[in-house]
């Protein structure tokens, strides 16, 4: 059975990949400082609860382990706050992504899937968009990914590393069984800010922006189901196992939802109104995001069994209406939404 070190992995989307690489007969360790992760979401192997920043912990994680290979999750992932703090950002998520890469160039191990996101794109001048679009960030939180594959790259190309970036669009959804789901504290991406409006728990959802270019004037984006990305960690692991070439990947569906859209699969799923109000859109914010998928497709054979609007919408409904007790160690969600 082969390890695998996954940073982060008390995080959103690393705990949903620890429960798919338990599922596909990996052995999940999680390594998480617990500063945005949750004990509670470390169901499918031991939680080694430390820092990247501590190299000499993490080369002895590896070790330890006998790890076979790292999937790299923590990091921080906020675009507004990245504006605000830019240091934060290049500490957290470069300085620290080196420090892992140095312990594992020392421990041998030689494999590693990097979590990165579309943010390194920033303004596109197409959509859909492809791996082979210009990455040119709009904010230090997309600069700080960009900067990490540039040194996985760079990695592979000295030392022999072998890497799969790869660059979601918008993660959502919650796991189908209700076991983990999405909490964030403070809550900023837009479904969950959705779903707990039409519960009651937080202020009127603030739709930034309806004057967009698009059918209903409200910015559009690509979300894919958590369970979907943690399936295609999975199976980068075997692509990488398989002989596969160094390479980064888009994750996303190939189709956009508006925020209206958002807005109006949650109260068709709830039963409930959704209480929102109208703002001036935020500067910067591109109109629609949509990903180019064939690469996945072809080189990983990633299949979305769970992406469409409405199961995202109801697996994120379920989870929140039922996790009263993990909610409640949560302030209520911010009047505004990442979108």
């Amino acid at each position: 059975m082969r390890t695998i070190l996954v940073t982060g992995g008390a995080g959103y989307i690393g705990s949903h990949t620890a429960k798919a690489l338990a599922r596909s007969g990996y052995r999940p360790i999680a390594l998480d400082n617990l500063s945005t992760g949750h004990r509670w979401a470390v169901q499918w192997g031991p939680l080694l609860e430390g820092d990247l920043a501590d190299r000499e912990f993490v080369r002895r994680a590896l070790v330890e382990n006998s790890v076979d290979a790292v999937i790299h999750f923590a990091a921080s992932a906020e675009v507004a706050e990245s504006m605000a703090d830019p240091h934060k950002y290049f500490r957290n998520n470069v300085v620290n992504s080196m420090c892992l890469l140095e312990a594992m160039h020392e421990a041998g191990v030689q494999h590693i899937v990097f979590s990165s996101t579309c943010a390194t794109y920033g303004l596109p001048k197409r959509v859909p968009i492809s791996e082979t679009d210009p990455q040119i960030p709009a904010n230090p939180y997309g600069e700080s990914k960009l900067f990490v594959e540039r040194a996985l790259d760079w990695h592979g190309r000295l030392s022999g590393l072998h890497w799969v970036a790869l660059r979601y669009f918008n993660a959502a959804g919650a796991d189908p069984d209700g076991e983990i789901g999405e909490v964030h504290n403070p809550e900023s991406h837009l479904i969950p800010l959705v779903v707990r409006a039409a519960l009651g728990e937080c202020p009127p959802v603030r739709i930034l922006g309806t004057d967009y270019p698009t059918p209903d004037g409200t910015a559009i984006r690509d979300y894919v189901h958590v369970s979907d990305l943690a399936a295609a960690h999975v199976q980068a692991l075997d692509y990488m196992w398989n002989g596969g070439a160094s390479s980064a990947f888009n994750l996303g569906t190939g189709k956009g939802h508006s925020v209206r859209e958002v807005v109006a699969a949650v109260a068709k799923v709830s039963g409930s109104p959704v209480p929102f109000e109208e703002v001036e859109r935020r500067p910067g914010d591109p109109a629609v995001l949509v990903a180019d998928t064939r690469r996945a497709r072809l080189s990983l054979g990633w299949k979305r069994t769970h992406s469409t609007l409405t199961s995202i919408v109801r697996t994120a409904w379920d989870w929140h209406a039922q996790a009263a007790p993990v909610k409640a160690q949560v302030p209520a969600a911010p009047v505004w939404a990442e979108i």
